[in-house]
């Protein structure tokens, strides 16, 4: 996780945070397509489940994170919850929780039940024909542990995929790879709301 944070700092920097917008506006994950290596990890995915392992950790966490989401989720409780299950997913495939933020505000505004122009769904705007890939067509999309661990497993791939360059992975989830505006915004997201120094 320490190289994926030096790769965020990187990110930041290169990028000058140059670019701003409407979170979720513009972006979907038209670009996820499928591929056997990543259909395989999602389907084990699916299957896996992890949790905090150091309760005062999970505490300051939650706290911070909570804070930062008030104006965004006014319900306490359903904070949490999101909170717990973005960090649970993110942790299992050893990405950033707060670079899942991000990205999770850029693309959706923390809107569960958000469809794109295209169709990609919920919180981390899955592609539904992602359930037919892996067998599982009856999943719901709008389902936020669902959403998160094929996002978090999309990512992680595409991270692996493109040697740890999380601008290309992030461009890749995107559909744009080649363009820096996508993890332009999500870098934005990240460094002026989720980013802990």
């Amino acid at each position: 996780m320490i190289a994926v944070r030096h790769h965020i700092l990187c990110g930041i920097l290169v990028l000058g945070l140059a670019f701003s917008g409407t979170p979720g506006a513009e972006t979907d994950s038209a670009g996820q397509s499928p591929d056997d290596e990543l259909r395989s990890a999602l389907k084990d995915a699916v299957e896996e489940s992890t949790s905090f392992s150091d309760r005062f950790e999970a505490q300051v966490w939650l706290m911070d994170m909570s804070n930062r989401m008030e104006h965004i989720i006014e319900d306490e409780e359903k904070r949490l919850r999101l909170l717990r299950k973005v960090h649970a997913e993110a942790t299992r495939v050893d990405l950033e929780p707060e670079l899942v933020l991000a990205v999770i505000h850029v693309e959706s505004y923390f809107d569960r039940f958000a469809v794109s122009e295209v169709g990609a769904r919920g919180l981390m705007q899955i592609m539904p024909f992602w359930l037919d890939e892996i067998g599982r067509p009856d999943d719901n999309l709008f389902d936020i542990e669902t959403n998160l661990r094929m996002g978090c497993t999309i990512l992680r791939h595409y991270l692996d995929k493109e040697d740890g360059d999380l601008t290309n992975a992030l461009a890749r989830y995107n559909g744009s790879l080649g363009s820096r505006r996508y993890p332009s915004l999500v870098y934005t997201a990240l460094s002026e709301h989720w980013f802990r120094g």
